[in-house]
């Protein structure tokens, strides 16, 4: 009797109130029509790739949007949704996917961008609308490695290298910072995406980061970096790290980048990979992060 007495009172206990959990979907209960307006297909030369289209649920908020396999979540206003995205060199496969109560509708283009290869891209989102999950990108700089003992190896100072985000979109190397746009507007809480391009990337060592600042009842959120080197050429590399952030005014470093030149790169993800130990890589890395962590660098916002 006393474990059938338990099972109704834990039946009966008030339960707490659910927090939004991965991308919500429309309340809508019939299977939404998606279309496309652009891309239409056939080939372009312009370097930003312009993503429309329409939903017919308009509880829908937002689509989810795959191009060449990189992830992105659009906010829809009255059903309508449109951005500008940088393209990549050749093929562009855009699928758009709405999901409501009854399903997942799916709808995909292709453009062709005769445009020279994107050597570095990095696109941060999160799945979370009202929270600033704010992209940080460290750039090297001539500076920022030096050798201080010889044959100790080279050693990373943080504070010398660039520093590029939502309030300094200026890259001193010549890169592209996209801010979260949604709308008419701009670096709003909401999924992202933040979006990096650099053309013409320098040898180095580069930092992506990210803080977090919730707004409202949100809690918590999981953060999602996808990093493309030399898009478009057989030397094409692609990772992706998802990281769930939960405190307020956390820092995390979501990846580190050597551009060694001449097609060739590696990426050291820290929650994921073994600590590199090549002779490229500065010996310093862990006590880096400490620094950002902590707030040595200016990584706030």
């Amino acid at each position: 009797m006393l474990p059938v007495l338990l099972a109704v009172l834990l039946s009966q206990a008030p339960t707490a109130p659910s927090r939004q959990q991965g991308v919500p979907i429309g309340q809508g209960k019939t299977l939404p029509t998606v279309r496309l307006t652009a891309p239409s297909g056939g080939w372009t030369v312009d370097r930003m790739l312009l993503v429309e289209g329409t939903v017919s649920d308009t509880t829908i908020d937002p689509v989810v949007i795959s191009i060449n396999g990189d992830r992105y979540l659009m906010r829809t206003f009255s059903g309508r949704f449109k951005r500008k995205f940088p393209a990549a060199s050749g093929k562009n496969v855009v699928t758009l996917m709405a999901t409501n109560q009854a399903g997942t509708a799916r709808v995909q283009a292709t453009s062709y961008a005769q445009i020279p290869p994107v050597p570095l891209k990095a696109i941060l989102t999160s799945d979370t609308q009202g929270v600033y999950t704010d992209l940080h990108i460290y750039e090297p700089t001539q500076d920022s490695v030096s050798t201080p003992k010889p044959g100790e190896g080279p050693v990373l100072d943080l504070k010398k290298m660039g520093h590029v985000y939502w309030a300094d979109t200026n890259s001193p190397s010549g890169g592209t910072f996209y801010l979260n746009e949604q709308g008419d507007s701009f670096d709003d809480p909401a999924y992202g995406p933040y979006l990096y391009v650099h053309r013409a990337p320098p040898k180095g060592v580069y930092l992506i980061a990210t803080n977090y600042w919730p707004s409202g009842d949100k809690a918590h959120t999981v953060a999602t970096l996808n990093v493309v080197l030399y898009e478009g050429t057989p030397q094409e590399m692609r990772r992706m790290v998802r990281i769930p952030l939960a405190t307020p005014g956390t820092t995390r470093v979501l990846a580190w980048i050597n551009v060694l030149g001449d097609g060739k790169a590696e990426v050291y993800v820290p929650s994921q990979d073994p600590a590199p130990k090549g002779s490229s890589w500065p010996r310093n890395l862990d006590d880096a992060v400490k620094t950002l962590t902590s707030g040595g660098v200016d990584s706030e916002g």
